[in-house]
């Protein structure tokens, strides 16, 4: 089944889900299944809405972190280097500041000593 479209509330075609349903709609998607020969179109809803506080970062911005990126990862050893990343070859990681991978997806290849 694929989806091929997805609407945000108040684009043509959700009015009378934005009627039926209010500020509780999140958006409208136009799903196709080519075994049964359908198009569904399915809504998602927000059910409940609670106070939330985020949890602190786990790194600060200037913290060294470790990354492990393999010999065949060249693309990434390429992005490690241009954010700064230094290379340590005696524990074989690399070391970059947190706050240039964060969001990247440097970010996926911090290590994390186990012992």
């Amino acid at each position: 089944m694929k989806t091929r479209l997805i609407l945000k509330p108040g684009q043509r075609g959700t009015k009378s889900l934005v009627e039926k349903y209010g500020d509780a709609l999140v958006c409208v998607r136009f799903r196709y299944d080519a075994e049964s020969r359908q198009r569904l179109k399915t809504v998602e809803l927000i059910v409940e809405r609670s106070d939330w506080t985020p949890p602190p970062p786990r790194y600060a911005a200037n913290t060294l972190v470790p990354l492990r990126i393999e010999g065949y990862e060249t693309e990434l050893r390429k992005q490690a280097k241009a954010a700064g990343g230094r290379w340590n070859p005696e524990k074989q990681l690399w070391f970059v500041r947190y706050g240039k991978i964060a969001g990247t997806p440097l970010e996926k290849h911090i290590h994390i000593d186990d012992t």
